[in-house]
């Protein structure tokens, strides 16, 4: 990154003053006297003595001319500055327990001398090992100063919140296009007017609701719904305001949701075609189809097929073995096929064991009660999954949530939950275990795994990863989040995934230590009472698996694996090129494009399927009131001609019911390249 240049820093940066820090492997190189603008000030990073922080201690960093220090850093007089990355092959660098990237300032504002050479640091892939406690941060805020007191720690160092930094030279800016460095979680927010009239016309819709009710029950309107009759002396089975949601706002929108289909969900896929008369309560199918374009299946890598060497040797398997096992594994339900891919997934994953199951919502739900229980403390984010909601609950272990992916607030909340301890008691928590998601699917965000490990290793908690999204479609070996940013598999303690898409099957598994995965064969409910999976659908697994890992010897799975990738980058940035805002990071194949009004919604489900594109919506209650959405599920299967189809339908849907809120300006410089991979 020459001069002129916006960095965006998007992680903290602690300024410590008791000792020095190393940072393992790594080593950054900072020209002399390259300037910082954080709120108007400018900072100046300088060598060959100790500097102070707004008059106070020294900060014990010590930059020498042509010298290398302890702290990882090279401080240079040379313009030819770079920067050295070891690990984390998506533009992160992860630093050891005790590393921290030492920063440097001088507050010294009288010195304008000419700025040199700024250092090629790749800043928004930053994440720092080790910071003090911090509380809270400061949205879309240059710099935050957090008190050095806090729930009862005491800190003997400042701590910044950086989401934005500037560098600049001769009083111009030039934005950092999207490298593989420098891509992120993408969430903006709608324009306040929007928002606005978002609860207005909720609030109309409720009134009107209201009144439509007060009609069916005098009998102007014909009531419709569910009514019990001769039930006199019997509690109430429905509810009438907790259904009035779905009565008077869902049910006037339901054509756009549960379309049944008829063909394999492939790249293109059958919808069933229907109409209603009565205002979506029922439905009539006249018998004839549509085909369009399928971005609603979580097909990602494209193994939902119904052809192929993958396809023969399931129809061989149903053959031989038909599609039932009819018992479960502790009686007559163990088989070869399913212990022979419980080794694969173990091998794949680069774990010493693997267990499956025969369906993915049950993997969650039932197994988390085998490491938790009463005494134990389990951080949820906030944006789980209801199968790990389900789960947690089941378990009777306390349960605390914090705010979606964001590390601070977890590393906040823990601090705070050890220091509190148990509820009544007092007493120290048996366990921590903080569960999380590779990718959120109604987010499409990416979890900050390195950053999330630091936590783990520092508070000795456990880590629940579900990667029901990510496994499969991250990574260059598709092996998930752990591949996608090069850390070790054994750092997550349990691993949890499902077959139900990228793999193109059913069933779901958990991974990790052989004394793990023996704890759950004893304490499973899904292990001990539950049918195993079916051998045609172990088969597929395994097929599939064998193709990513190359062991079928062809290249089929890892032309699947970058066309997955380079489909997501291209689809994401014309959507954003466009004017929509569209959540979730960048490498992502869940692509969420942000409409507020649930009215809109419909509208663009409906006309989109006219023109030849299926997707999926989503609205409160599965999202927040006024951040309904549709959903693009990005497939290998997509050709770059059925992407720009969908591009330039949903971008004359955009023109006409007005949905592109984003104020962002996005490049539309080398978009030959994102895609250039025939």
């Amino acid at each position: 990154m020459g001069p002129d240049n916006e960095i965006l820093l998007d992680q903290s940066i602690s300024l410590n003053n008791d000792n020095d820090n190393h940072m393992n492997d790594s080593s950054i190189q900072i020209a002399t006297k390259t300037k910082i603008f954080l709120n108007g000030n400018q900072h100046r990073l300088n060598g060959g003595v100790n500097h102070q922080i707004n008059g106070g201690k020294k900060n014990g960093f010590c930059h020498h001319e042509n010298e290398k220090i302890s702290n990882g850093i090279h401080h240079n007089a040379d313009d030819n500055d770079k920067v050295k990355q070891s690990n984390g092959g998506n533009g992160f660098i992860v630093f050891g327990n005790n590393g921290c990237l030492p920063v440097v300032v001088d507050d010294d504002d009288d010195n304008n001398d000419t700025q040199q050479h700024c250092p090629k640091l790749q800043l928004s892939s930053l994440k720092k090992s080790n910071y003090p406690f911090v509380n809270g941060t400061t949205k879309n805020g240059i710099l935050k100063k957090y008190p050095t007191e806090k729930n009862g720690f005491k800190h003997s160092s400042i701590s910044y919140y950086c989401s934005t930094a500037t560098t600049a030279t001769d009083n111009s800016k030039l934005k950092i296009k999207s490298t593989p460095d420098n891509r992120f979680n993408r969430y903006e927010q709608p324009p306040y007017h929007i928002a606005f009239l978002c609860y207005i016309s909720y609030a109309v819709l409720i009134l009107f609701g209201y009144i439509r009710d007060f009609m069916r029950k005098t009998g102007l309107e014909k009531n419709l719904s569910a009514v019990e009759r001769d039930r006199e002396g019997y509690t109430s089975l429905y509810k009438s305001f907790e259904s009035f949601y779905t009565r008077n706002i869902y049910r006037r929108i339901r054509d756009a949701w549960n379309r049944p289909i008829a063909s394999v969900p492939g790249a293109e896929i059958d919808v069933v075609d229907r109409y209603s008369s009565d205002e979506n309560w029922t439905f009539e199918y006249p018998g004839t189809k549509s085909r369009v374009i399928n971005m609603g299946s979580y097909n990602y890598l494209g193994y939902a097929e119904n052809s192929g060497p993958i396809h023969e040797k399931v129809i061989k398997t149903i053959y031989d073995n038909g599609v039932g096992i009819c018992s479960t594994r502790n009686e007559l339900g163990h088989n070869e096929h399913v212990k022979h891919l419980e080794q694969l997934m173990a091998r794949f994953l680069g774990v010493e064991a693997c267990v499956v199951f025969g369906m993915g919502f049950a993997t969650n739900s039932t197994n988390i009660q085998c490491f938790v229980g009463r005494g134990c403390l389990i951080m949820s984010d906030s944006n789980n999954h209801a199968s790990l909601i389900l789960g947690c609950r089941l378990s009777g272990a306390t349960i605390r949530k914090f705010k979606h992916n964001n590390m601070k607030d977890l590393e906040h909340e823990i601090r705070r939950y050890i220091v509190e301890g148990q509820p009544k008691t007092g007493e120290p928590w048996n366990k921590i275990i903080i569960v999380v998601e590779g990718i959120y699917s109604m987010e499409g965000t990416i979890v900050n795994l390195p950053e999330l490990i630091r936590i783990k290793k520092q508070y000795k908690c456990y880590i629940y990863l579900d990667e029901a999204h990510s496994i499969g479609a991250l990574g260059p070996n598709a092996r998930g989040v752990i591949d996608y940013f090069g850390c070790d598999p054994s750092d997550v303690d349990i691993l949890m995934g499902t077959f139900t898409k990228s793999f193109g099957a059913a069933g779901g598994y958990v991974a990790g230590s052989r004394d793990l995965v023996n704890l759950i064969r004893i304490n499973s409910f899904s292990h001990y009472y539950a049918n195993p999976m079916s051998v045609p659908i172990a088969m597929q697994i395994s097929c599939v698996v064998q193709s990513l890992s190359g062991e079928d010897g062809t290249d089929d799975g890892r032309k699947r694996i970058q066309k997955l990738a380079h489909n997501s980058r291209y689809f994401r940035k014309k959507l954003r090129q466009l004017g929509f805002i569209v959540y979730g990071h960048d490498d992502s194949p869940v692509v969420p494009l942000l409409l507020c009004f649930c009215s809109k919604i419909a509208a663009v489900i409906r006309m989109a399927h006219d023109k030849g594109l299926g997707f999926i919506g989503a609205g409160y209650p599965a999202t927040p009131l006024t951040t309904g959405r549709v959903r693009f599920c990005i497939s290998a299967a997509h050709t770059k001609d059925m992407l720009d189809r969908s591009l330039n339908v949903m971008n004359e849907i955009g023109d006409k019911i007005s949905i592109k809120y984003s104020a962002e300006t996005v490049d539309d410089d080398n978009d030959d390249e994102i895609y250039d991979y025939d």
